[in-house]
């Protein structure tokens, strides 16, 4: 492959385009601060009020001179309700700023806290930086539904229908032609909204996607540099943004002709009315004071127009928006899912197999004795999703456009999976309680997916995985993850202190306690080589800690939540074999009276198990002791001959 390939656009692919939110989806966001709104509401009406006043001044003023009479009471009537008008316009600003903010913060955490509650495959189907342009720049055009004349509608409403009241009375005909020049107005913002509203969906997609390559370029920042591929990943992120710039400007143009609307519909019907006013006060239908009020009510009636012009724009952008934000709101969290599972097997399974202690969460079982297995695994099939699938086809197809050569091969391997694909097909063994087993077998055989079910990211597509003898879907998941210590494979560590690393998932735990497990995984130098000792920075992803000591770093964290069962997913394949042996040595010490999970390609690593279960391309080939699976098992003699040989 050249390296000097062109560009290529990012799209999921797996993900069809979000729908648009509707207004009646809009109003919960607002509704949280009705109180707010209310007093925004009020002063708005009382500021209508005092504007409809000053017409009406105006003209008795002007009437006066012309009679030659005194002025007085009348001038500070009129400077008096211009101050109080501008200070109720002055709070009413600041109001709506704030609770414009409100909505952008209450929008944000609700986002946050959803997203964060996502099943495990929602995940592996979208991209980070999609999710994270979601929660910040969609949740910000929510700020300026308010900001841009919405909240004081029934202000604008008070204003418009006042000043077409005394219009009325004022000159009818006068009226008439000036609702003919600003029907044609509306109906072309109206016309025009549309098209804005599916624009700005559409540029908040781009965002998002450009939000994704942004963070994918940097997350890979080493690889790229290695692959020599800085100028292609940075040619195809700038082709992103200027797909996103290419919108943006599209709703630019269109933005451009609702915004000068209200200018020219203002500007024809102050021409109409000066024509057509000035020969009706030549014929002396009217007056001057007369056609003075009537002008000066014009401009409050165009006035809270033009604010309804720029609010529909506004509003239109912002529902484009809602509806990237909604589709993340209304995607059930794990909670809901076990609500539904558990309702789906108490009535399956009846109402003794699912009970217990907590049944309203999706019930935990009773206790059971020694003699249940810790995990059982019952002829269990699995295949990911159709969109987490889609979604690892575009990222393999990504991965082969920026890698060199000789990784083609595995990306392809990896588009090649289909929906229906079983990665898992009728896997059955036992692990009992205390026991150390391991599972072997060739890259792609479902040894990583077995640990993904156990934990419960993803459920079986067929069979059933138990935990102490009942069906694992019975236990909440944040009641069963419990059960486990789980160090993944590439473990990530989180930016922060080792600290904050090792209290992750043990919040309690004593300086002491973290220092125990750190000696035990043999970082006793990390702690040594800094004197802030658990609070020493570990950079942006474990940047200042080794490979291997990100691996122990993550095996430390799982120590550290003195779980029963621990799940080890290749934990020592970031080691020399000096600390590999040491961890070793501190995994046998802390798995007494424990259950031992592990995933190795060493055969220093599974050679003591109690149990060593072989599989190849979803099935289970073999099962039983180091020397029992050499005689017994051909795929496992030639693993141990070549691949798992320390």
């Amino acid at each position: 492959m050249s390296r000097t390939a062109t560009p290529r656009r990012r799209g999921r692919g797996a993900q069809p385009e979000g729908p648009r939110a509707t207004f009646r989806q809009l109003l919960p966001f607002l509704f949280e601060h009705k109180r707010t709104l209310i007093v925004v509401a009020v002063l708005s009406v009382v500021g209508a009020a005092t504007s409809l006043v000053q017409p009406l001044l105006v003209g008795q003023v002007i009437e006066a001179v012309q009679s030659g009479g005194t002025l007085g009471i009348l001038v500070w009537l009129l400077v008096g309700f211009v101050i109080v008008s501008s200070i109720i316009s002055g709070f009413q600003h600041y109001l709506l700023q704030r609770t414009g903010t409100a909505v952008v913060y209450s929008s944000r955490r609700k986002l946050i806290a959803r997203i964060l509650h996502l099943p495990v495959s929602e995940f592996d189907a979208r991209r980070t930086g999609d999710l994270v342009s979601r929660v910040g720049t969609d949740t910000t055009l929510l700020y300026a539904v308010l900001t841009q004349g919405l909240a004081d509608a029934v202000g604008s409403a008070v204003l418009f229908l006042g000043a077409l009241i005394a219009m009325l009375v004022i000159d009818p005909v006068l009226l008439l032609l000036i609702v003919i020049v600003i029907g044609l107005s509306v109906v072309t913002v109206v016309l025009l909204s549309g098209r804005i509203r599916t624009a700005s969906t559409a540029q908040q997609e781009k965002v998002g996607e450009l939000a994704s390559g942004v963070e994918r370029a940097i997350g890979s920042i080493r690889t790229v540099r290695a692959s020599g591929a800085t100028e292609r990943e940075t040619a195809a992120v700038s082709e992103l943004a200027s797909d996103a710039y290419g919108i943006g400007v599209r709703i630019a143009k269109i933005s451009s002709l609702v915004v000068p609307v209200s200018g020219i519909a203002l500007q024809l019907s102050l021409l109409v009315v000066l024509g057509v006013g000035g020969f009706r006060v030549a014929a002396g239908v009217i007056s001057i004071a007369s056609l003075i009020a009537f002008i000066m009510f014009l401009f409050l009636l165009v006035m809270p127009l033009a604010t309804t012009f720029g609010a529909i724009t506004s509003v239109n952008q912002a529902l484009g928006a809602l509806g990237r934000i909604q589709e993340v709101l209304d995607l059930p969290t794990e909670t809901q899912d076990d609500e539904r599972i558990a309702a789906s097997l108490r009535q399956a399974q009846g109402p003794r197999e699912a009970q217990g202690p907590r049944e309203s969460q999706g019930p935990t079982p009773q206790p059971v004795g020694d003699a249940e297995p810790a995990i059982e695994f019952r002829d269990v099939r699995f295949h990911y999703p159709a969109n987490v699938v889609a979604a690892r086809q575009a990222a393999a197809k990504e991965a082969r456009n920026l890698l060199a050569d000789a990784h083609l091969e595995q990306a392809d391997a990896e588009t090649a999976a289909t929906p229906d694909h079983e990665v898992l097909r009728g896997v059955s063994f036992l692990v009992p309680r205390g026991a150390r087993v391991a599972l072997v077998g060739p890259s792609g055989a479902g040894k990583s997916t077995i640990l993904s079910l156990v934990e419960r990211f993803y459920d079986p597509t067929g069979g059933s995985i138990r935990l102490h003898g009942h069906d694992a879907r019975t236990y909440p998941r944040d009641e069963l993850r419990a059960q486990f210590g789980y160090v993944e494979q590439d473990a990530p560590t989180l930016a922060g202190t080792l600290a904050e690393n090792l209290r992750l998932a043990a919040p309690d735990a004593s300086d002491a306690d973290c220092e125990r497990v750190l000696r035990a995984v043999n970082l006793g130098d990390v702690l040594e080589r800094n004197p802030l000792g658990l609070e020493a920075p570990v950079g942006e992803d474990g940047v200042m800690l080794s490979g291997g000591e990100r691996q122990r770093l993550a095996i430390a964290r799982a120590l550290l939540t003195n779980a029963p069962i621990l799940l080890l997913d290749e934990s020592t394949s970031s080691l020399d074999g000096v600390n590999e042996q040491r961890m070793r040595e501190a995994i046998d010490a802390v798995s007494t009276d424990r259950t031992l999970v592990v995933i190795a390609h060493r055969l220093s690593t599974v050679v003591d198990s109690d149990l060593i279960v072989v599989l190849q391309d979803g099935v289970v080939v073999g099962q039983g002791t180091h020397a029992e699976l050499v005689e017994s098992t051909p795929l496992y003699r030639d693993l141990a001959r070549h691949q798992l040989l320390a």
